[in-house]
């Protein structure tokens, strides 16, 4: 037999009580007497009565639905920014709907459409880039969007990082002072104003204070994984580079099992800094030096910064910069 779902009316008719009592109870309103309270949640826990979160939304046009957009569900680096999502939600009592984009375009469009239709209270985008055309969705919805680990050059979307020119800059002179004039910068794609506008430039705001010209063949951008890395070095070391800065950490772990196959010794002969330190960092060896980012603390003030908006409260500043660290360890002298 099919299980029957329970509803506000069949509690409300056990406990003899009005509809709008047992909505009360269910809602945390103080307005119930005590022993009402307990009575309709006695009948609750009887029937096993679960409120429809649909229809509390339509009743109070809120779904306390919130919508996360992210490019790859198995990153390290986005799964620690969604743990500090979830837990300022969970907080405020909203549901995540989680979404894949596979950074991908078209579908990070159509993802964003199909969480728009399930009419969700506000939106966390993490991507690599803006696209224009989900730019355009953006403009075009009136729902509250904020961005964790994203950055959007033209400010227009609220958006919580670190300060990524800065973070370049100091990983790149740690490598100058230890004596390295040829510093290698591997990042993802240069469309991507993340690696464009802001590693690089920080990274070139290096050289300049330290005096060295810059190199167009010490650039090298690649996707973001590990083989890609590993096939790097080969060029890298080409390109007579004795360091280098790195732009994701599974990258970073290809460049340096890259350097230790070709017989290279990290850090005595080729030091290597990465950016994200998320867990991959300790698992090798040499451990890896690293940016580091408060990528849960990220997360959870892209949340909170996103309730605010749906609640229409005063936001002073939508672009939200939280300090990083540079992690020393053993792939640097």
């Amino acid at each position: 037999m099919e299980k029957q779902t329970i509803t506000i009316y069949d509690v409300a008719r056990e406990a003899d009580v009005s509809m709008a009592t047992v909505s009360r109870v269910v809602n945390g309103n103080p307005n119930v007497k005590p022993a009402t309270r307990k009575k309709v949640l006695e009948v609750i826990d009887r029937l096993d009565y679960r409120p429809n979160a649909v229809a509390r939304g339509l009743a109070s046009k809120k779904t306390t639905t919130v919508g996360v957009i992210i490019p790859d569900v198995s990153d390290i680096y986005f799964a620690s920014l969604a743990r500090g999502i979830d837990d300022v939600a969970t907080m405020y009592k909203y549901n995540i709907i989680l979404a894949n984009s596979d950074e991908n375009n078209q579908k990070e469009v159509q993802v964003l459409n199909t969480l728009l239709a399930k009419q969700v209270d506000g939106l966390i985008y993490m991507g690599h880039s803006i696209s224009d055309s989900i730019r355009a969705e953006f403009s075009r919805s009136k729902t509250p969007i904020v961005l964790a680990g994203s950055i959007d050059p033209d400010e227009e979307v609220g958006s919580v990082n670190i300060d990524y020119v800065a973070a370049v800059k100091d990983a790149t002179l740690k490598l100058i002072r230890n004596g390295h004039d040829k510093v290698a910068f591997v990042s993802g794609s240069l469309k991507f104003p993340i690696n464009s506008k802001y590693r690089l430039h920080g990274y070139q705001d290096a050289l300049n204070e330290a005096g060295i010209a810059y190199d167009e063949s010490l650039i090298f951008e690649t996707e973001y994984s590990y083989n890609a890395g590993e096939a790097l070095f080969s060029k890298i070391q080409a390109a007579g580079a004795t360091a280098v800065v790195v732009s994701d950490d599974e990258l970073a772990v290809g460049v340096l099992n890259g350097a230790l196959d070709a017989g290279v010794q990290v850090p005595a002969e080729f030091e290597i800094v990465t950016s994200n330190n998320t867990k991959l960092t300790e698992m090798v060896r040499p451990k890896l030096t690293s940016i580091s980012q408060p990528l849960y603390d990220m997360g959870a003030v892209a949340m909170r910064l996103l309730t605010k908006m749906m609640n229409k409260e005063d936001v002073d500043d939508k672009t939200i910069l939280l300090p990083y660290s540079i992690v020393a360890r053993d792939s640097t002298k």
